[in-house]
């Protein structure tokens, strides 16, 4: 069966098949009754845009390459669900790939992206080389979004504030009466900046001594990592009453080593996340965890690429500066923190 064409559309609705292209194209310069009949004429014909041909005439895929740290981490779902949202809007497709897999298989991280022509590129998380996006920088816009790294000429990051999150919730921990204090920290600059939030809070509530700083124990943010990390931490004569854990991901390594040593939570010790994903919410988990409004960084990470293909020249135009974009983190206290041991016998 012969598919419709725009031609087709425009004999149906009674116009010219310029003004076809208007309305697909979404022209606020169509007036309502024009635009009605053409998209009625669409709907009965089945009618489907040539995506190839309107590549061609535009000289836009209308696609954006979204590079991904991990794709396990499920706080990338609530950012990917705000950029797709503003994307998808915009007539926009995302096109997605995985790092981590990409890593190991010794593929090119985001040379793929430019031999399909996306529009644009988003980068999420900290990457294993973040030296790469360098290059596909200077062919189309980058956003950056989820850390602080790489700064690059002419590259939007969007991010959380984590130095002030990280404070949040260890402030929190103190306000419950909680000294001793451990971080399962992480690495790139999230971890960096949260490690900072930890360390100057303690600083300024005076617990800053070389006991308080040896509690700190790296790990690779991931549930393992966080295991490994909580048996070394939990396993110390003068053992912590509270760990704050780098990510969500990571405190669930940690509940499991507590309770594997035969701690409560938190009766016996206190273990807070980051992130607010989807595990923090779990009835059975119910964590005490850092909200960094991932789907608001996606929408804002969105609006800053969109921002760089509207503007005259688009993505060939020379670039301008690259700004930073931080979401103001809230805490959200629920049941995995108490106050320690010594004030609640």
């Amino acid at each position: 069966m012969r598919q419709p064409t725009i031609r087709d559309v425009a004999e149906q609705a009674g116009v010219s098949k310029s003004l076809v292209s208007l309305v697909l194209r979404g022209s606020g310069q169509v007036r309502p009754e024009k635009r009605d009949a053409v998209l009625r004429a669409v709907r009965e014909l089945g009618y489907r845009t040539n995506a190839a041909a309107r590549s061609l005439s535009e000289q836009r895929t209308r696609t954006v390459g979204v590079l991904l740290n991990d794709l396990r981490n499920p706080w990338y779902v609530d950012l990917l669900d705000g950029l797709n949202s503003l994307l998808r809007d915009n007539g926009l497709h995302m096109l997605l790939a995985d790092a981590r897999l990409n890593r190991r298989t010794g593929d090119d991280l985001a040379g793929p992206f430019l031999d399909l022509g996306v529009d644009g590129l988003v980068a999420v998380g900290t990457l294993p080389d973040p030296g790469v996006l360098g290059p596909v920088a200077e062919r189309i816009p980058v956003v950056v979004a989820g850390t602080r790294e790489p700064e690059l000429p002419g590259v939007d990051i969007v991010a959380a504030d984590d130095e002030t999150g990280a404070r949040l919730v260890t402030e929190h921990l103190i306000g419950l009466g909680h000294r001793r204090i451990a971080h399962i920290a992480g690495y790139g600059a999230v971890g960096e900046l949260r490690r900072r939030g930890f360390e100057s809070a303690l600083r300024e509530h005076g617990l800053a001594a070389g006991a308080a700083e040896a509690l700190v124990e790296p790990s690779d943010m991931t549930e393992e990592g966080g295991y490994r990390a909580t048996v070394r931490l939990l396993s110390r004569p003068d053992r912590p009453t509270a760990l704050l854990a780098v990510n969500d991901i990571a405190s669930v390594g940690a509940l499991s080593a507590a309770e594997e040593l035969g701690l409560r939570v938190p009766r016996d010790v206190s273990v807070t996340g980051y992130d607010n994903t989807s595990i923090a919410r779990l009835r059975h988990v119910w964590l005490t965890t850092v909200d960094t409004a991932p789907y608001e960084v996606g929408r804002r990470a969105a609006r800053c690429l969109l921002d760089r293909l509207e503007a005259p020249g688009g993505a060939h135009r020379p670039r301008e500066a690259g700004r930073v974009h931080l979401a103001v983190p809230t805490l959200e206290v629920r049941g995995t923190s108490a106050a320690p041991p010594g004030l609640t016998d």
